[in-house]
């Protein structure tokens, strides 16, 4: 089998009390899932476990022998029973450190909301030889071991934490993409771009704000494995923005 014939896979372990109570409805399965496919690898399989040590550890280690790639969320947050981090350290048999890169970007997160306190310090914490994954929407990092990828429970910073993954991981095809920009808030075409992107399943849509002369303004990079697919949804894109009113720039601005 060559590598282009490869099935890459990844498993996934939803971590939360709270999700197996019932009250927070999980909402990265599904996105996390689409994310995969367009980095040509397929999602087989999804555990959810308490906030429970031993049941975290259990989970990792049964997922990450049957895949490429391990990806858990939730639990890596300031209090005392955020103990995902404990749990992967123990998984992988390495001590917990606290980050020195995770510890400054806390403190210069933290510099002008009151400070770097112990708790705010548990989100530098992470198993001996991690890598972070930027996060540009709270502060806290997400951590990479190898193939492991340890992320956010809230669904928006999960998004951008797969964000800044985006083609770093070795699959089944090349990814490729497409830019389209303008002086478009992207909350205006937040709908359009899910529907785009809906009706395109092998294609991603990121959307990318930027304030610039006075104005507020976004592009859209459209990111796929298969040519025909992106072109697709770069057209259906253009046709949408226009049918709109929104004066766009292929190739971005």
């Amino acid at each position: 089998m060559t590598s282009s014939d490869k099935i890459w896979t990844a498993g996934l372990v939803i971590i939360g009390d709270e999700i197996l109570s019932g009250r927070t409805h999980d909402k990265n399965i599904g996105q996390i899932a689409s994310w995969l496919q367009v980095q040509g690898i397929r999602l087989s399989e999804v555990r959810v476990v308490a906030d429970i040590e031993d049941k975290i550890v259990e989970a990792v280690n049964a997922l990450r022998a049957d895949n490429d790639y391990l990806f858990t969320t939730g639990g890596i947050g300031p209090t005392h029973d955020d103990i995902t981090v404990d749990a992967i350290a123990k998984a992988l048999g390495v001590p917990v450190i606290i980050h020195p890169e995770a510890r400054a970007l806390m403190e210069r997160y933290y510099a002008d909301k009151g400070g770097v306190n112990e708790g705010r310090l548990r989100m530098a914490r992470t198993p001996e030889g991690s890598d972070l994954i930027p996060n540009r929407k709270s502060g806290a990092p997400g951590i990479r071991h190898g193939n492991i990828f340890v992320m956010a429970g809230v669904p928006h910073i999960t998004a951008g934490m797969l964000d800044a993954l985006t083609g770093q991981l070795e699959g089944g095809a090349p990814l490729i993409s497409e830019t389209v920009g303008g002086f478009i808030p992207e909350s205006e075409v937040a709908e359009l771009l899910r529907e785009v992107e809906q009706a395109h399943e092998n294609c991603q849509i990121g959307s990318y704000p930027f304030f610039r002369e006075g104005k507020v303004g976004s592009n859209f990079v459209i990111r796929s494995t298969d040519p025909e697919s992106l072109q697709s949804c770069f057209d259906t894109l253009c046709e949408r923005l226009g049918e709109n009113g929104w004066d766009f720039t292929p190739g971005g601005i």
